[in-house]
């Protein structure tokens, strides 16, 4: 059975893969597995109080509605902020002091789909035990409900967004006057925001793709489309571009010259600052295993020790609050500062990465000669068993004369699909040639070892 919860909340084409019906049923699951103690049995003590938050997509506004109606009816307050970036709403759960926290959206994924991610108290992210505790709970008859005085009470809370901004430019280590700035917001949850705090922050602000109409969020714009963003850094005499995705939680950059800066460089751009500044933690980053080969030469030259971690932000951050570390992030721009927020922030990112641009003086293409990205070819094998991925010995012996033939200006990662029948081959070498001959080779034996029974 496909578990209802992927690596990032739960995600589908909305009303198709998620419907009201299920946003509501998830609601009330997490009141009654996440709320006040004693509150699932009796339904006495304190109402729990929950903040919710969505992109910009249409679709956002009924599974809105139907998660503040299966929160309300099971007892618990709600507070409503509107079209927010995720992370505003973890900061905001964090702030406020809630139970626990929804926000509706789909990250970077086209326009039909949303998606709906939890936050625990605190800010966090839930863990796998917890969201497959509120999946068990959805598919069970529903328990008693509140009546009366008892139901939940909803009420609107843009100043919760305000205070966000405002924790934001707190963490600015410099201002950016002086800066001449194109925000890419993807039609967006930063569409207001992210111009807005730039411009507090002193840099002069061109906004792209700011006029926040979900029709049209994450098409030919934003973290996973920079074409657009290349063109008007170049045609604006930029000094930075920076762009985000759909909920804010990334962040990826261009350079004056309308050059990619990727999340391991910006990664490796803010580890050093920080060991600069004596503040990172043992002299240590957490990254993915997609981390590019390229940054960890780069951390182990300047003494920086690299924790890796499976694909996620969440397990990037559970790494991170286990050694107590301060940094950590991944390839595709979910960049956390643990000092400062309990997940991915892409405004929070591009204020420490232009922070840094205002105070070494340095362009952004100087700065992220930091490490040298080593070229990285990735193959996705359809129709195979990714279950027996780790027992082919076929395929461990040509992985291994893979990795041989490499040495140390390469890498080979094989990773299965949590959700698909496929496999996915990544490789990284010195020359790009070598990449995908190697990847393509690789993938060559997945498809014969590894061939889906008929």
């Amino acid at each position: 059975m496909t578990r209802l919860f992927g690596t990032d909340g739960v995600r589908g084409v909305a009303n198709v893969d998620l419907t009201a019906e299920q946003a509501l049923s998830l609601a009330s699951a997490a009141v009654e597995l996440l709320g006040a103690p004693g509150r699932s049995a009796g339904l006495a003590g304190p109402r729990p109080l929950v903040v919710v938050g969505r992109d910009t997509r249409p679709s956002g506004e009924f599974l809105e509605a139907a998660v503040v109606a299966g929160l309300a009816a099971s007892g618990a307050d709600v507070a409503r902020i509107g079209v927010a970036p995720t992370p505003a709403v973890a900061h905001a759960v964090a702030a406020s002091g809630a139970t626990f926290g929804v926000m509706l959206s789909a990250s970077h994924n086209p326009m039909p789909d949303n998606g709906i991610k939890v936050f625990a108290a605190g800010g966090l992210k839930l863990p796998d035990e917890v969201e497959d505790a509120i999946e068990r709970r959805m598919a069970q008859p529903p328990g008693p409900r509140p009546v009366g005085a008892s139901v939940g009470r909803i009420r609107e809370e843009p100043g919760l967004l305000d205070r966000y901004a405002d924790h934001l430019l707190a963490a600015l280590p410099v201002r950016l006057d002086g800066l001449r700035i194109v925000v890419d917001c993807a039609q967006g949850a930063a569409s207001v925001l992210a111009p807005r705090v730039l411009r507090a922050a002193g840099a002069d602000v061109v906004a792209l793709h700011a006029d926040g109409d979900g029709t049209v969020i994450n098409d030919g714009s934003g973290v996973t489309q920079l074409d657009s963003l290349r063109a008007a850094v170049v045609e604006q005499a930029a000094d930075v571009g920076i762009a985000h995705d759909g909920d804010a939680d990334r962040c990826l950059a261009v350079d004056a010259a309308g050059d990619i800066v990727d999340g391991d460089q910006i990664l490796a751009i803010c580890a050093l600052a920080l060991a600069e500044r004596g503040e990172l933690v043992d002299d240590t980053v957490v990254v993915t295993v997609m981390s590019n080969l390229g940054f960890h030469h780069a951390m182990r030259e300047a003494g920086i020790t690299v924790v890796t971690t499976p694909v996620g932000d969440r397990y990037v951050v559970e790494a991170m609050r286990a050694g107590g570390y301060v940094l950590g992030g991944e390839q595709s721009g979910h960049v956390v500062f643990l000092d400062h927020a309990t997940t991915g922030d892409g405004l929070l990112t591009a204020l420490r990465l232009l922070g840094r641009v205002a105070e070494t003086g340095q362009p952004l293409g100087e700065l992220a000669k930091a490490m040298t990205r080593l070229p990285q070819v990735l193959v996705n094998v359809h129709g195979v068993d990714r279950t027996q991925a780790g027992a082919s010995p076929e395929l461990r012996a040509a992985v291994a004369a893979a990795e041989a033939e490499l040495g140390d200006g390469g890498r080979v990662l094989l990773r299965p699909s949590g959700t698909e029948p496929l496999v996915r081959v990544m490789v990284e070498a010195e020359t790009d040639a070598v990449a995908r001959d190697t990847a393509h080779r690789l993938a060559a034996v997945v498809r014969a070892a590894l061939a889906a029974p008929r």
